[in-house]
């Protein structure tokens, strides 16, 4: 990425994580048990990128090649879609980007065999088995391992309004949640997660990891499932607290909103000016608000009269002053996407207008949902390629 006299110190590498369902484009519902040959010519195809298993085996997950630009990461993303998407119609299944399917039942799907997996489920039980859920994960690799842990805890605060703008998984079990996320109710049901406290350096982050490992609560730092958190495998912090964005385009805005606020962050960890830190409890407040409402959240802010603030204003503040960095790292445009997203709203806002229309124009509860299920997986391919599935 380019940047001034300091670019080689403030440089910043991008990855993401997505993880996607596939499903029956007959039905609409999940396919328990894909065929094989899925993965298979995914593996084949997958370039500089990877595509793998996912704990069940209705899921497929894909991991994109290390990206030095916003502009490099969208093409990847395109690129890695497009793999899964093209095997997949290939073999009769369709690719759907949504944080939880609107209709499938947990009951109905099987985990994939792996020792690993079966070994959670024994621990874990039915948080677990209900485990129903995808996200988007985010690396970004920057800094020394003291500044990663120190941006880390700085980000915090930023972390319940990215995820508001990412809210795709209203519908669970065929039900309308009310809630924008229900992905973070069904995450939240497992140790070690949410939001992690402050920490200071790499060592205290490895003295907690080394008690964890004390007590056999974990086996390494990757068991430590929190929003934010420093990687077991590569020198980055991942992002954890996305739902999947359905369109590439918002996930490509959050990547860009989450890679300028390193890049300040790391300017002000520079300087020692890094802001006080935000009770904790009131991050995980607004983190609350944002699963519930998604874009039309208000937000604590204890800096503000009255104590509350609207994500609108919020968001409009934050694309200001992250304008510096966010020309920087050329991803202006990319970041005030997030205004559009807060007009027009996220994936979840358009599954739920949708259901609620096909219910006041007559559709049952099962056409209203199969009807989302399609919404979905059209935007799942747009710029993706791929091509199209049927109406069944």
């Amino acid at each position: 990425m380019t940047g001034n006299r300091n670019s080689d110190e403030l440089a910043i590498t991008l990855g993401v994580e997505e993880e996607f369902f596939l499903v029956d484009p007959g039905s609409r519902d999940l396919l328990i048990d894909p065929d094989p040959a899925i993965f298979e010519a995914c593996e084949k195809s997958s370039g500089p990128h990877k595509v793998v298993h996912e704990f069940l085996r209705s899921q497929i997950e894909t991991n994109t090649r290390v990206c030095g630009s916003i502009d490099e990461l969208r093409q990847a993303l395109r690129e890695t879609r497009g793999i899964v998407i093209d095997a997949a119609e290939r073999h009769g299944a369709a690719v759907l980007a949504a944080s939880t399917h609107p209709f499938a039942s947990w009951r109905e799907q099987s985990p994939t065999p792996r020792e690993r997996y079966e070994q959670f489920v024994a621990t874990f039980q039915d948080n677990l088995r209900r485990f129903l859920v995808g996200g988007m994960h985010i690396h970004a690799g920057f800094g020394d391992p003291d500044s990663r842990i120190r941006v880390m805890t700085a980000l915090r605060r930023y972390l319940p309004v990215l995820h508001a703008l990412s809210t795709s998984s209203p519908f669970n079990a065929g039900r309308e949640t009310g809630f924008k996320s229900w992905r973070l109710t069904l995450v939240g049901g497992l140790p070690r997660t949410g939001m992690p406290g402050p920490l200071s350096s790499q060592a205290e982050f490895d003295g907690m990891v080394a008690e964890y490992r004390r007590m056999k609560f974990i086996d390494n730092g990757s068991e430590l499932w929190w929003d934010i958190r420093p990687s077991q495998t590569y020198p980055t912090v991942e992002m954890r607290i996305c739902d999947v964005c359905t369109r590439i385009e918002d996930a490509v805005c959050m990547a860009a909103l989450y890679a300028a606020l390193v890049r300040r962050l790391m300017r002000l960890d520079r300087d020692g000016a890094l802001p006080p830190e935000p009770l904790t409890e009131i991050i995980a407040e607004n983190r609350w608000v944002a699963q519930r409402y998604g874009v039309l959240a208000f937000f604590g802010d204890s800096s503000r009269e009255g104590g509350r603030v609207d994500i609108d204003d919020l968001v409009a503040e934050l694309v200001e002053e992250l304008a510096p960095d966010a020309r920087a790292l050329d991803c202006e445009a990319e970041t005030r996407r997030a205004l559009a997203i807060i007009r027009d709203g996220a994936s979840a806002d358009r599954q739920v207008d949708l259901y609620r229309l096909r219910r006041l124009e007559g559709d049952t509860e099962a056409e209203a949902l199969r009807r989302v299920v399609d919404l979905v997986l059209a935007e799942t391919r747009e710029d993706a390629g791929g091509a199209g599935v049927s109406d069944g």
